[in-house]
């Protein structure tokens, strides 16, 4: 008698955001999209990966109907329920709850809305999706997740959780039994704001920290970038709550924390990116920016001349986090230090400080070489490809994107030292061969400035010089930032966490 072959073991993702699934996940895959920001982007990007590697991957994700209604619009309900009944290994998990029905964006206006569909979702995943799925292994995803850690611990089941965002919510136990999830069994893995000693004293008046419960409970946590987890652990952000922050150290100090850097979607090629006025590899770059900087100029009414220095800015108007405050206080002086060069800066972004820098613009008449642009995705595909360079001074990053999507197309990153910034931009060393972008150190105008200088002394070297380097960022950027890289450090964490092969 021989043994029958060893199944894969089976992963689940908890993701409450998704912007697609492979197609070969099952016939709802193409028509199931969830996007608030960039948590979507990559929980997609690994479910892809692992799919596409072999693994034994489902997806648990709450069942926005108004949002999915469109797409969805071939499909009646009696075919769906045929679909689901003759699929007994369908791999897409729909929580149900008419909380989610009737939004028309994943998140809630109000605060109050977001933890009651939290609870909704985690309480068709805990009562329903895992009985059914019966994980080797659950991967949960930032605070709308954070109880489901808990029962992992009481089940056995080893449990990842991923801080995409250091956002988090506070309830309590009796608000969350009256959501449906009975928290009797696993209360005691709970972060709670005071110390909880026993069930019936902790239930009313004793808040649940979501964000800090995931951490506390998980049997390995994992931050988007290494630096970032490592500044928390330093207490080097003063944003960080200390439960937080408390947590993440035990973890860190433990050996059950670490860093996986996040990677752009794969559509941002500039050698199949159909919304570029021309494609183009790092073979032929030179010619290609030329001719989306042309038409991109055209496009936005500024100065037509492809010999001009283009800075990007990609990243939301925040204050908070972006650096927007830096280039605002020397944005006329930067224009006007480099007037000869004919330098341009293209904002696309929404947020709050985006007025600011039109005032900025209409003060100074600077209408011909700063262009300020709602958020578009065709136009922010067409300014990677066109620009010469990407700025991002953020005050933190617990990831980013930008930078590397930059990088990929050319248009190098002009970055502050840190979290992901610091783990994906050296700064460039043309006597070394080495480095792809511009780093500054010391957060304020000033150390801006001089990264932008630095970025404009490279913009005058000699074209071939010029060509040569971008040539080979492009070629190891490419390489370095991309979902196979990030999926295969996820399966090492998989593996070990599981103590067996992922994939046999």
């Amino acid at each position: 008698m021989t043994n029958s072959p060893k199944k894969n073991p089976r992963i689940l993702i908890v993701t409450p955001e998704v912007t697609y699934l492979p197609d070969r996940m099952g016939p709802l895959a193409n028509y199931l999209t969830a996007k608030a920001g960039g948590l979507a982007d990559v929980s997609a990007a690994l479910i892809k990966a692992l799919f596409d590697h072999g693994a034994d991957v489902h997806v648990a994700l709450p069942d926005y109907r108004s949002i999915f209604r469109d797409r969805l619009a071939p499909f009646l309900k009696k075919e769906l329920n045929v679909l689901r009944r003759i699929m007994p290994d369908e791999r897409i998990h729909l929580a149900e709850d008419r909380a989610f029905y009737y939004l028309n964006r994943v998140y809630s206006e109000y605060g109050g809305e977001n933890t009651k569909l939290s609870l909704a979702f985690q309480r068709e995943v805990i009562n329903n999706i895992i009985p059914r799925v019966q994980p080797d292994l659950i991967h949960c995803n930032d605070w709308m997740t954070g109880l489901i850690p808990a029962l992992s611990r009481t089940g056995s089941i080893p449990c990842l959780f991923t801080i995409h965002n250091i956002h988090t919510v506070e309830t309590t136990l009796s608000l969350i039994e009256d959501r449906g999830i009975d928290a009797a069994y696993f209360w005691q893995h709970l972060y709670y704001k005071n110390m909880a000693y026993e069930y019936e004293g902790t239930r009313e008046t004793n808040p649940v920290d979501f964000l800090a419960s995931g951490v506390f409970a998980a049997h390995f946590v994992n931050t988007v970038s290494p630096t970032f987890l490592k500044e928390i652990v330093e207490g080097r952000h003063d944003f960080v709550k200390p439960p937080l922050r408390a947590e993440l150290t035990s973890k860190w100090q433990a050996g059950c924390a670490t860093g996986i850097l996040n990677a752009p979607d794969p559509g941002f090629n500039p050698a199949i990116d159909q919304e570029l006025y021309r494609q183009y590899g790092p073979k032929d770059h030179p010619e290609g920016k030329k001719e989306n900087k042309r038409y991109l100029q055209a496009k936005l009414g500024l100065v037509q001349d492809d010999k001009t220095p283009i800075f990007f800015w990609p990243s939301r108007l925040d204050n908070r986090q972006k650096g927007c405050q830096l280039l605002a206080e020397i944005l006329y002086r930067v224009v006007s230090k480099y007037w000869g060069k004919h330098l341009q800066i293209i904002f696309v972004a929404n947020g709050e400080f985006q007025k600011h820098f039109r005032d900025i613009v209409n003060f100074h008449q600077l209408f011909d070489r700063v262009a300020i642009c709602d958020f578009d995705e065709e136009l922010e595909h067409l300014a990677y490809g066109a620009s010469d360079f990407v700025l991002m001074p953020s005050r933190f990053e617990p990831c980013g994107l930008p930078q590397m999507i930059g990088a990929i197309y050319g248009a190098l990153p002009v970055v502050h030292d840190t979290g992901g910034l610091h783990d994906t931009v050296v700064h460039l060393d043309l006597k070394k061969n080495s480095g792809n972008g511009f780093v500054f150190e010391t957060y304020d105008s000033g150390g801006l400035f001089w990264a932008i200088q630095e970025a404009m002394n490279f913009y005058k070297l000699p074209g071939k010089t010029k060509a040569r380097q971008i040539k080979r960022i492009m070629t190891e950027s490419a390489a370095t930032f991309n979902h196979d890289v990030t999926a295969t450090q996820y399966i090492g964490l998989y593996e070990k966490m599981l103590q067996r092969p992922l994939i046999t």
